[in-house]
């Protein structure tokens, strides 16, 4: 399991008292799957994301990624982990405006100590993945929201990491090139075995998921597999 949730509560200050985001929420992610998180406004899909991503560490409960316990870690630890094993696909791509779609990705490489040869060499593989090798030396203001986008999953792989965590990609995109995006995270969960969770408000893009879960006041309920 590459991505484990168990009984994860989280509170938050709320004046006198305190508000509960997450109510003892138990979630897991195979690896080389797809799971869609939907739920309202302020149900508590954002506070899930957080702590997958140890960006936040839980009240109560254990957060588990590809095997390793993050309980206790420090926030040098963390940052390590989440380094080398979660890849996260903002909502906006927020791409730096001086760097090329290729150097977008090889700034993730060289913060992980990489080689600028290999670190050119993965940036152009996953660009060729996501259909935008021929893009390559173009800056962020020449390309299309989709374009952005794409840099945006491809560079959260470049890592290779273990987990990918998708907060509401296609928030920005029209129909089309939003159904585009979803069928491409789709198809590199598959290809490269990532623990994927992807939250989003759109129900009709919930077909290209393995499992469905639905967050309501902070708890969450599993849905049947959706048919493909």
């Amino acid at each position: 399991m590459s991505l484990s949730l168990t009984d994860v509560t989280l509170t938050y200050p709320d004046g006198d008292s305190r508000l509960t985001a997450l109510d003892r929420v138990t979630l897991e992610v195979p690896e080389g799957s797809l799971t869609a998180v939907v739920g309202p406004s302020g149900s508590g899909k954002s506070s899930l994301l957080a702590v997958a991503a140890t960006l936040i560490t839980p009240d109560a409960g254990t957060v588990t990624v590809a095997g390793t316990d993050t309980t206790g870690m420090s926030r040098g630890e963390l940052a390590e982990l989440r380094r080398r094993r979660i890849g996260i696909v903002f909502q906006q791509p927020n791409l730096l405006p001086s760097l090329t779609a290729a150097e977008q990705l090889q700034v993730m490489a060289r913060i992980d100590g990489r080689k600028p040869r290999a670190a050119r060499g993965r940036a152009m593989e996953l660009l060729d993945a996501v259909g935008l090798a021929d893009q390559a030396d173009r800056r962020p203001h020449r390309l299309s929201g989709g374009q952005r986008q794409r840099i945006n999953i491809a560079r959260a792989l470049m890592n290779d990491p273990t987990v990918l965590l998708v907060d509401e990609p296609t928030s920005a995109l029209d129909r089309e090139r939003g159904a585009a995006v979803i069928e491409l995270i789709t198809r590199l969960t598959h290809q490269r075995a990532t623990a994927t969770v992807l939250v989003t408000h759109d129900r009709t893009h919930l077909t290209a998921a393995d499992r469905i879960a639905e967050v309501r006041d902070g708890r969450l309920r599993l849905a049947s597999r959706t048919a493909r």
